[in-house]
């Protein structure tokens, strides 16, 4: 199954069956709109300021009975599109579908979107510019405290100028388990000692915006054959910030 977290409503008709929906950060939301929500059971759902779209694979990893042979996470307005993509304006025909997901797990490990490469600047340098240099620090320590055997694929990783983001992926099913276990404890331990309490709102996202490393250090770590496809945005963001930057340099 694929998790598509969202917080609102939005089209979903263009989706096939092997695609959820699922509410995060529900707790403080009145409605459902016949969504899955990420509040109930064992759920961090009060935490969905702190862990963005990951309250929702929480949810379902801890409650959902998921019938399918593999999980990923993609959202409302992200998604995986087969390789031979049509337009770039209109893919919703070319989102891809159980069979051929099941397909590329044949011969591959993971798929994740093709990398966002930095001109000039590592992993690491493009968070503390863009972050707060303390998350690193405190990520390092627990790495370092609790699973030391992960640092040299967390420096590669970070010291690279190319990494896969939006924590979107899709993982055999056991993988899968393995991953988010890992991933939910290591966040906790940087949580109980990272103090965020004068974090904007921006900045509180800080959980979520480690897990896109995280994710990259994982792969690498366990060494996993990827398969990288390009994105679909329904609501055109990418293109539209493209642009803007374009008719900014005309000037």
């Amino acid at each position: 199954m694929i998790v598509v977290a969202t917080h609102k409503k939005f089209n979903s008709d263009i989706l096939m069956s092997n695609y959820k929906p699922v509410l995060v950060g529900a707790l403080n939301r009145k409605e459902d709109f016949g969504y899955i929500r990420d509040d109930n059971g064992d759920n961090i759902s009060s935490k969905n300021g702190n862990y963005c779209e990951l309250t929702g694979l929480y949810y379902i990893i801890k409650n959902y009975n998921n019938q399918s042979d593999y999980l990923g996470l993609v959202h409302y307005r992200r998604y995986f599109v087969k390789d031979s993509f049509k337009s770039l304006f209109n893919l919703s025909e070319d989102i891809v579908d159980n069979e051929y997901i099941a397909n590329l797990l044949k011969d591959n490990d993971v798929i994740l979107p093709v990398k966002r490469r930095y001109p000039f600047i590592s992993a690491k340098e493009h968070y503390i510019k863009n972050h707060n240099s303390e998350d690193l620090e405190v990520l390092e320590k627990v790495l370092q405290d609790f699973c030391p055997e992960y640092l040299n694929s967390y420096n590669q990783v970070m010291s690279s100028s190319a990494i896969h983001l939006y924590n979107m992926f899709i993982l055999k099913k056991d993988l899968a388990e393995e991953y988010l276990f890992w991933l939910f404890d290591i966040l906790s331990r940087v949580e109980e000692q990272l103090d965020i309490s004068d974090y904007d709102s921006y900045q509180s996202r800080v959980f979520g915006f480690l897990s896109e490393r995280l994710l990259n250090v994982w792969v690498n770590e366990k060494q996993l054959k990827v398969k990288t496809l390009n994105l679909y945005e329904p609501d055109g963001r990418r293109y539209v910030e493209k642009a803007k930057k374009f008719l900014l340099n005309l000037k």
